[in-house]
């Protein structure tokens, strides 16, 4: 009788640890199979809706929503006003709730009225009337206005001085509704025209356009993307992976000449592809309305920004609004860009290929680990999500080739021309050609190390530096201030002759295998960046980041006849 009642009492036992473990896994599965079909549904009604919904399964704070006045934790929040609402209250949110207008008549002043959100205010603002502090309260007590982002109580609203909103700190950088609507109406489209309607806005109005790459480096672009339309005005805020930028940049022909201040989120490639649509805008004559380019660095090496004083890399350590105030501080430079021409050994009947260059060229093992981290890349790029993963293929791939030396022999198989005079070679595996201070993710490549006499580089003395490395190994040394590069020469024009065999090569992080071929690399333009001052990169050689910094004061401002566009 008692080994029948034990006996029992353990299949209980087993039945319900079975059953405890199986109801969360089932629960968790029937989850997953309803996650899709719902993500599908709100993609619809998304895309239907006048906000700029998207949608998360648990809010990073303590969350309510703007409809029904529940807290949630999961839900769509528009990355442009700034409204949360449960699933069951989207449809209804975009009813009664309006979004921002990118367009609109102004009231008086160039000024309009508040647009009021409720609800869901930062924890760290303040009224604007009584002072005292904003968004502590446990249900929908405060307001903030989408434009302005000024914070008032409830009980205060109704007693606000000023029921006007002069856009805030960031009147200078944010593109006014009024404006546009006042654009939209003129009959004669010409740049007079725009710097008449901008005196209202301000005698140091300086609009910023924000281009950012979603797929850069560590993907924070699509969380700068919300953060800046909640800034900004979302017709001023571009995701480069729907709009290329070429298309962007028209929006700088509505806008006064010259007032324009252009901020690339993403990698050195992505700054190189805007930089070749304003050059596209100078052959349609546009090019009073070239604007100045600065940089927010989310790739991998980030070279390009680092030569310009913005850093190695931004994962969010100051907010955005540190980052407009930076741009708006910045000096302007100008920095030489160069055209890279390959011509293939037999195909000279062929076009040749044409590239453009801002950073550097190179021919070897950097480029070989290139090659061979773009190839990974285009075969899982769910992958390379992580900076730090990029940079450890990188070094895997580097220490591969230390074993393999697939480069070997380069100084036999190529010939280095600098300025017409050919260099005779030592023995080498790669020559890299640059046009910036640093190269591999940071480093000072020509100055190097050790008190030897070598000028520092700039970015607009129209010279290119050429260096050689002796293999994966050497460059590693490079990388951490154990060795110097082989110091080649300074040149206006550089010409290699790759006379045998099959090599890697890369332009700016482009790489690719090439043959038998002549390349050519001589001065095509100059482009308008922000340099920023204010902190160096390299903390271990101020002086040599100080020289760095180009002159501005020869600076172009080009005036040109302009190329209507209409306003749709």
């Amino acid at each position: 009788m008692e080994e029948s009642t034990e006996l029992r009492e353990e299949w209980t036992l087993l039945l319900w640890t079975t059953v405890a473990f199986l109801v969360p896994v089932l629960i968790t599965l029937w989850c997953s199979f309803q996650r899709p079909k719902r993500k599908v549904q709100l993609k619809d009604l998304f895309r239907k809706s006048k906000h700029g919904w998207h949608y998360t399964d648990l809010f990073n704070k303590p969350t309510y929503c703007c409809v029904c006045s529940q807290p949630i934790l999961q839900g769509a929040f528009c990355d442009c006003c700034g409204i949360c609402a449960d699933e069951e209250c989207i449809q209804r949110a975009d009813r009664i709730l309006s979004c921002k207008e990118i367009m609109t008549q102004s009231q008086t002043d160039g000024r309009f009225y508040h647009q009021w959100v409720r609800g869901n205010v930062p924890l760290a603002s303040y009224c604007a009337e009584c002072k005292q502090q904003c968004g502590n309260q446990p249900k929908l007590c405060d307001y903030r206005c989408v434009w302005c982002q000024t914070t008032v109580h409830d009980d205060c609203l109704s007693s606000l001085n000023d029921d006007l909103c002069d856009l805030g700190e960031f009147r200078s950088v944010i593109i006014p509704p009024h404006y546009l609507y006042q654009v939209n109406k003129l009959r004669r489209r010409h740049p007079d025209e725009y710097s008449k309607l901008a005196a209202v806005c301000g005698s140091g109005w300086t609009p910023v356009l924000l281009l950012a790459n979603t797929r850069s480096g560590n993907n924070m672009g699509e969380v700068l993307l919300g953060e800046f339309r909640t800034l900004l005005n979302p017709v001023q805020v571009f995701d480069l992976s729907e709009l290329p930028p070429s298309k962007a940049l028209q929006l700088c022909t509505l806008l006064p000449p010259g007032s324009v201040r252009v901020l690339v989120c993403g990698g050195d490639g992505t700054v190189g592809w805007v930089l070749d649509a304003i050059d596209t805008m100078k052959l349609k004559g546009q090019d009073q309305f070239i604007p100045l380019v600065t940089i927010l660095p989310l790739g991998t090496g980030n070279d390009l920004s680092n030569s310009l004083g913005w850093g190695a890399g931004y994962a969010g350590e100051i907010s955005v609004e540190q980052v407009l105030r930076n741009v708006l501080e910045a000096e302007v430079v100008q920095m030489d860009r160069w055209k890279v021409q390959v011509v293939s050994k037999g195909n000279y009947f062929r076009k040749p290929k044409v590239l453009s260059m801002n950073n550097y060229f190179s021919v070897g093992p950097d480029a070989l680990m290139a090659l061979n981290f773009h190839a990974h890349r285009e075969k899982t790029p769910s992958f390379f999500s992580s900076r730090i993963i990029n940079k450890a293929v990188y070094f895997f791939y580097g220490t591969k080739d230390c074993l393999v030396q697939e480069c070997k022999d380069l100084d036999k198989r190529i010939e280095l021309e600098l300025d017409g005079e050919q260099v005779t070679l030592p023995s080498l595996e790669g020559i890299i050609v640059c046009n910036i201070g640093y190269w591999g993710g940071g480093c000072r490549l020509w100055e190097g190390m050790g008190d030897e006499p070598y000028p520092p580089t700039r970015v607009d003395d129209g010279l290119l530096e050429v260096v050689g490395v002796y293999g994966s190994f050497h460059c590693a040394q490079i990388q951490v201030n154990l060795a110097n590069p082989v110091r080649l020469g300074q040149a206006h024009t550089v010409r290699l002759v790759l006379k045998s065999s099959r090599m890697p090569m890369q332009v700016d992080g482009e790489p690719w295998a090439q043959g038998p071929c002549t390349i050519t690399i001589t001065h095509k333009t100059q482009a308008l960046m922000l340099y920023h001052s204010a902190e160096h990169t390299d903390d271990d050689d101020s002086s040599a980041s100080e020289a760095e910094e180009p002159s501005a004061d020869h600076i172009d401002t080009a005036s040109n006849t302009q190329e209507t566009v209409t306003v749709s």
